[in-house]
């Protein structure tokens, strides 16, 4: 049975159309939290499906529309979410995009995408929600690394490296704002059936490979994910800070 540990908070996600998101917001909206559901404007179907779903189960899901990239787009978005929720009490910082490429082929542009997306949208999204955190003498941060920015994989230079600095950024936001009563955690996927995982095993005999390299045998699904981020929104979690944890199904032990 799902605990009802979000009645009276907000949450706000970020990339919260498909995928890992989408577990993400129908999980919170699960244990009783008011979501607002963010993602780019073309995700807009994606979007209204999710708050369609977390309706018909009797929560509450708005939505926001923005590009966690931009300044001025996050600042927008951060402040129609907290108007309509009328607080927010937990960040999950879930937008992220991949690609593959060798290190010899990346563009320029491409590179700098990986980092705009995943790496300052994060840090944009905490910075417009600090000082409200601060005022509330609380606050929970969810960054969703990956374990790739633990051990890289060939082909994602840019990827694992901009997850690797969400990792480093989530341990030196946590040391900043502890006293401020804010916990800042990383959760790092494994391959998960998604459609961004879905590059790393794109035949037969490369989705093999995967679950052979797994000590569990098998892939991830979002679901899988979900319980780590809702444990590290929650009081279960108030003691823990700083913290990056693997959530792969035994790939890597550290």
């Amino acid at each position: 049975m799902i605990p009802r540990r979000g009645d009276g908070q907000a949450v706000l996600i970020t990339g919260a159309s498909r995928g890992i998101g989408r577990a993400i917001a129908l999980r919170f909206a699960a244990e009783g939290y008011r979501v607002v559901a963010m993602d780019i404007p073309r995700q807009e179907a994606d979007l209204k499906q999710v708050q369609e779903l977390i309706r018909q189960e009797n929560g509450t899901c708005d939505l926001v529309f923005g590009d966690v990239s931009n300044p001025e787009s996050v600042r927008t978005f951060v402040a129609e979410a907290r108007t309509l929720a009328g607080h927010i009490d937990v960040l999950v910082n879930n937008a992220g995009v991949l690609s593959l490429a060798r290190v010899d082929d990346i563009a320029p542009e491409e590179w700098d995408r990986m980092y705009d997306v995943n790496t300052k949208g994060t840090f944009l999204v905490c910075q417009a929600l600090l000082a409200q955190f601060r005022e509330a003498g609380k606050g929970r941060i969810v960054n969703i690394a990956s374990i790739g920015g633990k051990r890289g994989a060939p082909l994602q230079a840019h990827y694992c490296s901009s997850k690797a600095a969400v990792i480093g950024f989530t341990h030196i936001l946590a040391q900043e704002v502890a006293r401020d009563g804010i916990t800042v955690n990383a959760v790092c996927p494994g391959i998960i059936d998604t459609e961004m995982g879905r590059n790393n095993y794109r035949d037969e005999a490369a989705l093999q490979a995967v679950k052979d390299k797994t000590a569990m045998g098998r892939l991830g699904y979002p679901d899988d994910v979900v319980g780590a981020v809702a444990f590290f929104a929650s009081d279960d979690a108030s003691f823990i800070t700083g913290q990056a944890l693997n959530v792969c199904g035994g790939i890597i032990f550290h």
